[in-house]
C-alpha cells in the first residue's frame, strides 16, 4: 500500500480510500465487517461514511455498522476515520444544513453510532448558502478543542467555496479545510476548471467520489454482454446506453493496454494533480483487488493521451481561464 498526507496535514492515508455507502443499502452487517476486514488487511488505513448512508432513513446505519466493527475488531486506531455532516438527519427543520446546533448535535449522534470518542475528518457535506462562515468555523473549533474532531474537509463545494471557506479560517487562526471530497472521474471533469487548482493552491487534498462513475467505467459494456448487467443499480441501461458510443472505445483501450477497466480509471485519477486518495465503494472483498491493481499501474503518455481524446477534458484542458479563454 501506498500512503500520502492529507492535504498540508502531516496525517498519513493509504492512496485508496474506503468508501461505504453501500453499507446498510446494499450490503448487511456481516458483509460490510467483511470487506472492512479486507480493506485493512490490505494496508487501507483511510475509511469514509456519512451520517445519512444506510438502509432506513434518519437511522445512521453505515455508521452504526463500523461502530460495531470497531467494538468487535479493537481496530479503531488502525483506522483514519471520515464522515460527514449536513443532510436531513430527521424531520424537524434543525436537524440539517450547517448550523452550530446541527454540527455539533450531528458530531455527537455520529460518535455514539461510531462508537467512538473522535472523528479524525469531520466533512462538510455540501456548501450551506444560508450559514455564515463565522458559524460553521466557531462550531468545528468547539468540537476541535474538545478533541471530538481532529481536521475538516469539505464535500461538492465550487472552488470559490474552498477560497472563501478558507479566508475565513485563516482570519480566526483555524487550519480551516483540509480536504474536499468532489464528483472526479473521467466521465465528470469539470472540477479541473476551478476545484483541482484551488485546492492544490490552498493545500486541500482531493478526495474523488464516483471513480468508476457509478460502475459506468468498471467495464460495464463486456458485464452487460456477459449477462451481469442488472444485478445492481450501478449499470442501470439509461446510464450505460447515454455514454455507449465512448465506452465501447474506452474498453477497447482498456484491452489493448491489456489492464481493467476498472483498474484504469483509478490509475488515471491517481495520476491526477491535487489527488489524495480516489474513494472505492466495494460491495464484496474481491472487488478490492482491482482497485489495489492500480496502486501499481503506469499509465504512460501515450495511454494518457489517448483517455483524453476519448474523454475529453472541458474546454482547452486545465484551469480557468485558459480551459475557456487564453
Amino acid at each position: 500500500m501506498e500512503y500520502t498526507n492529507l492535504g498540508r496535514t502531516g496525517l498519513s492515508v493509504s492512496r485508496l480510500c474506503l468508501g461505504t455507502m453501500n453499507f446498510g443499502w446494499q450490503l448487511g452487517e456481516a458483509d460490510s465487517h467483511a470487506v472492512l476486514d479486507r480493506a485493512l488487511d490490505d494496508g487501507i488505513n483511510f475509511v469514509d461514511t456519512a451520517d445519512m448512508y444506510g438502509a432506513r432513513d434518519y437511522e445512521g446505519t453505515s455508521e452504526s455498522y463500523i461502530g460495531s466493527w470497531f467494538a468487535r475488531t479493537g481496530r479503531r486506531d488502525h483506522v483514519v476515520l471520515a464522515t460527514k455532516v449536513y443532510q436531513p438527519m430527521s424531520d424537524r427543520p434543525n436537524d440539517r444544513g450547517l448550523s452550530a446546533r446541527h454540527i455539533i448535535a450531528g458530531c455527537e449522534a455520529s460518535l455514539r453510532r461510531l462508537r467512538t470518542d473522535r472523528i479524525d475528518l469531520y466533512q462538510m457535506h455540501h456548501i450551506d448558502r444560508g450559514t455564515p462562515w463565522e458559524e460553521i468555523w466557531q462550531a468545528m473549533e468547539v468540537l476541535v478543542s474538545q478533541g471530538k474532531v481532529l481536521y475538516v474537509g469539505s464535500s461538492n463545494f465550487a472552488g470559490w467555496h474552498l477560497a472563501t471557506a478558507q479566508a475565513s479560517a485563516d482570519r480566526r487562526g483555524f487550519l480551516g479545510l483540509v480536504s474536499e471530497q468532489c464528483k472526479y472521474n473521467l466521465l465528470t471533469r469539470h472540477v479541473e476548471l476551478e476545484v483541482v487548482p484551488a485546492a492544490i493552491g490552498l493545500g486541500i487534498g482531493l478526495l474523488p467520489w464516483s471513480p468508476l462513475a457509478q460502475g459506468v467505467l468498471s467495464g460495464a459494456l463486456r458485464k452487460e454482454r456477459d449477462g451481469a448487467a442488472g444485478r445492481t443499480t450501478s449499470h442501470a441501461a439509461p446510464r450505460v446506453d447515454e455514454h455507449r458510443p465512448v465506452l465501447e472505445r474506452y474498453e477497447q483501450c482498456c484491452a489493448d493496454l491489456g489492464l481493467e477497466p476498472t483498474t484504469v480509471a483509478l490509475a488515471w485519477l491517481l495520476s491526477r494533480p491535487g489527488v489524495t486518495a480516489p474513494i472505492v465503494g466495494p460491495r464484496t472483498p474481491e472487488q478490492l483487488d482491482l482497485a489495489l491493481k492500480a496502486l501499481d499501474t503506469v499509465l504512460d503518455a501515450d495511454a494518457l493521451a489517448r483517455l483524453d481524446e476519448i474523454f475529453p477534458p472541458i474546454g482547452n484542458g486545465g484551469p480557468g481561464p485558459e480551459a475557456w479563454a487564453w
